[in-house]
């Protein structure tokens, strides 16, 4: 499926790509939950302003594109892992 000429150096790319992704995001998203912009009164205990929403949305997705291309990574290594044998 992935023998497309593809070398072990952009699957380990795609491999490293989804890592930081998925290692990243989460953290600046507890950045987000601390921020004071994030809450109209106390974190968690008050109403998300739109700020919050916004973040909430963007980093969803990055860590989910973060996931699908590490995902595509591993396949693409197993499957380079495969043929060189």
């Amino acid at each position: 499926m992935f023998t497309t000429g593809v070398g072990n150096r952009s699957w380990w790319f795609l491999v490293g790509a989804g890592v930081f992704n998925v290692v990243v995001w989460p953290r600046f998203a507890l950045a987000i939950v601390r921020d004071d912009r994030a809450w109209a009164g106390a974190a968690w205990s008050s109403t998300p302003q739109p700020f919050f929403w916004v973040h909430a949305v963007l980093i969803t997705a990055a860590v989910l594109i973060g996931l699908g291309v590490l995902v595509v990574g591993l396949r693409g290594l197993r499957a380079s892992r495969r043929t060189s044998r």
